[in-house]
Order: C-alpha cells, then sequence, then structure tokens
C-alpha cells in the first residue's frame, strides 16, 4: 500500500503544494484546512486516495475526528507535517492586541499540539512514522514587527526537541524551516519583494525529497529542504 502524507494547512501555499506534489509521487494524501471551497479544489486536482477535511487546528474536537477519520480511512500517516499556521499584521509588540496575539500562538503553537496529540498514540502503536513541525528562519532569529510569530516557532524548535526526547524507538520528529517562499504570509511581511522567492510548487518537489529521506537519525534536528 502507498505511503500516507497527513498535513495541515493544505489549502493553500506551502501545504497545498505539498499534498499535490507528495500525490504525484503515488502517496496517500490526508489534508485538513478552514477553507471548504480551496478543499474541494484540492480534491479534484489530488490523483491519488486523500481524505481532506475542513479543520481548524485550534478546535480540539475537530482535530480528534479529523485523527479518527484519516486511520479509519486511510489509516496511519507515515509523515505528519504540521503546517498549518498564521502570522500577526506588521505592527510593533506594543501594538499587537491581546486577541491576537493569543490567536497566533494558538494556530501556530497549540495546533502543532493539538495534531500530535490527536495522531501521535496512533504512530506509537504502529511503531513508526516522522512528524514535522514546520518552524521558520524566525524560529531561531527575530525581526521587528513580527514579535508573535517569533515567538510562535521559538515555541515549535522547543516543542519539537522536547518531543523528540519523548518518542519510542522508531519514530521521529523535526522542526521543517522551509526558508523564504512567495507565500500569502511573505507577502504580508514583504509585499511585492515576494514575488522574487521561489514558488510553493517549486519549493514542494525539493521538499518533499528531503522529507523522504527523513529518519530516526533526524529525530530532534532543525532541518531546511
Amino acid at each position: 500500500m502507498n505511503k500516507l502524507l497527513c498535513v495541515s494547512g493544505c489549502s493553500r501555499g506551502l501545504g497545498r503544494a505539498l499534498a499535490i506534489e507528495f500525490s504525484t509521487r503515488e502517496w496517500r494524501v490526508a489534508g485538513g484546512a478552514r477553507d471548504t471551497h480551496s478543499l474541494d479544489q484540492l480534491r479534484q486536482t489530488l490523483g491519488t486516495d486523500n481524505h481532506l477535511q475542513t479543520l481548524d487546528v485550534t478546535n480540539p474536537g475537530e482535530v480528534d475526528s479529523f485523527s479518527r477519520n484519516v486511520i479509519e480511512k486511510l489509516g496511519c500517516p507515515d509523515l505528519l507535517v504540521n503546517n498549518a499556521g498564521m502570522i500577526n499584521a506588521n505592527a510593533k509588540l506594543k501594538d499587537v492586541g491581546p486577541e491576537e496575539f493569543a490567536q497566533v500562538l494558538s494556530t501556530n503553537l497549540g495546533g502543532t499540539h493539538n495534531m500530535i496529540r490527536a495522531f501521535l498514540p496512533f504512530m506509537e502503536k504502529e511503531g513508526k512514522g516522522v512528524i514535522v513541525n514546520f518552524s521558520s528562519y524566525w524560529g531561531k532569529s527575530a525581526a521587528p514587527e513580527v514579535g508573535p510569530y517569533c515567538a510562535s516557532k521559538w515555541g515549535v524548535e522547543g516543542l519539537t526537541q522536547s518531543l523528540a526526547q519523548e518518542l519510542p524507538s522508531g519514530l521521529s520528529a523535526v522542526a521543517l524551516n522551509p526558508g523564504i517562499i512567495d507565500t500569502d504570509m511573505l507577502r504580508s511581511c514583504f509585499g511585492e519583494q515576494a514575488a522574487s522567492y521561489e514558488t510553493p510548487a517549486a519549493w514542494a518537489a525539493k521538499a518533499a525529497d528531503c522529507l523522504i529521506g527523513l529518519g530516526v537519525s533526524d529525530n530532534g534536528e532543525t532541518v531546511i529542504p
């Protein structure tokens, strides 16, 4: 049976590009995102068995439902890619409202935890699999006006390293720094300058090679495709 990629935030950007790239490589694909219409469009694009479900990673109940459906319909993921994320509108930290700050952390960090909590027991039972948590260059550095985003990605790095020390033999967890890619998120920071960077589709071809090659020896590392 073909291997299974499970990816959150798959309705656009890097998550969508990964879903399509892995499908062309004959992997089965499970994915979730909040945009139902975009999921319907992606479903028509994928060429292999898939399960796409409307999903808000900040909602534990929705994540639990998603994991149960994926396991029932497609089985346990070989790669669990926690990609869903958001960035704050450019602003000095003193000008970021508490609601926006909380939303960034809830999505980027809390959502990653929700996905891990929902899928890891099944992966442990299978005794194999790789968990990939999306980080950033700003997971180990910082910049002005994106303080909440930096805080969340530094958190992803720490969460991943801690998780790596808890996993049983056969499983691994890595943080993924995708680099600088022309996505909606980058455009919110860089404006039109984002167009000078690599497209998600071009990035996904390299990233898939990287992700497929991950194993237990990479446990706890931060990788860059």
